[in-house]
Parts: structure tokens; sequence; C-alpha cells
């Protein structure tokens, strides 16, 4: 007997218990409303409409610094894609290039998805993110252009995810 895809099933299992549990708070979205506009001084994002984008702004505005760069700040990442196995060793130049390509179209629709930092680890690497969804983007990225094993994990209760990819 063949082994058969069922269609109705997701590729990856449901996310909800996990992304969207009671009494989560992210210590880096401000509990404050900004005032509209408000500009990030390290990167230059505007906060506008209740949302970061990068937008211009006219001088004279508020400032504050934007949940990425205070993340980046304090070394805290929100997403950490942990990347190794022999297929990485013989294809380093041509992933790295793959993550950079993806942060900059993450980067470009959403300020707050950036790179913080791509470190070699033992024989990998750790590409950690200022966003779930950032990484999140690598992982997909990794696993539909070279196919591999690829694990993930939302931390219950916190604004966290660890992504390991390896083949």
């Amino acid at each position: 007997m063949a082994n058969r895809v069922r269609l109705d099933t997701p590729k990856f299992p449901s996310r909800e218990d996990k992304m969207y549990s009671q009494g989560r708070e992210d210590p880096y979205q401000s509990r404050k409303k900004l005032p509209d506009p408000t500009r990030c001084p390290a990167c230059g994002a505007l906060f506008t409409k209740g949302r970061w984008t990068w937008n211009q702004a006219g001088d004279g505005i508020n400032e504050e610094l934007c949940p990425a760069d205070k993340r980046i700040k304090d070394r805290v990442p929100a997403g950490v894609v942990n990347i190794q196995g022999a297929f990485f060793e013989a294809h380093r130049e041509e992933i790295v290039s793959l993550i950079k390509n993806q942060e900059k179209l993450e980067k470009e629709r959403h300020p707050l998805e950036r790179l913080m930092g791509i470190k070699k680890s033992g024989k990998g690497l750790r590409v950690e993110t200022t966003g779930l969804h950032m990484a999140r983007r690598l992982g997909d990225a990794l696993g539909n252009a070279y196919q591999g094993k690829l694990d993930i994990e939302y931390l219950k209760g916190q604004e966290k995810v660890r992504i390991s990819w390896e083949r």
C-alpha cells in the first residue's frame, strides 16, 4: 500500500495554542499609545496610524526606539534559527545569501522584522531575528529551497520561536 498524503492536512501543525496563549506579554511592545507620528532615532522607522512603517515625516516629531531596535540594543532575539548539517557546510555562501535576501523582502514591508545577527555556531549557523515572522520565514525558505528537516518550536507564554533546520 502506497503512502498517501491528505490534501486537507496542514503542512505544519496548528500554532494557535502556542502563539496566542492568555497572559502573553511582550516586554518589547509599548504598553502606552505612542504619539502619532513617532520616529525611531536608530533606524528611522515611523510609527503612524497604529503601526511602524518606512514612511517619511517632517522634523520636530516625537522620537522613541522601535521594538526591533530595543531588542537589538538589549541583544534579546525573538527568533532563533539554527542551521546545521553536511549540506549546509557545502553550501554555506548560498544559504547565507538566501537568508539576507529573505530579510530584505520581509523588512521592506515590516520594519520590525529584521536580522539581529548571523553567528557561526559549531559546524553551523545561529541566525537571530527581532521578530517571530522573520524567523519563520527563514525556516520556510530553507525548507522550500533545500528540503531537509525543519523543526519549529514556539515557546509557550513568550514571544519567542526556535527553529532548527538540518540536511
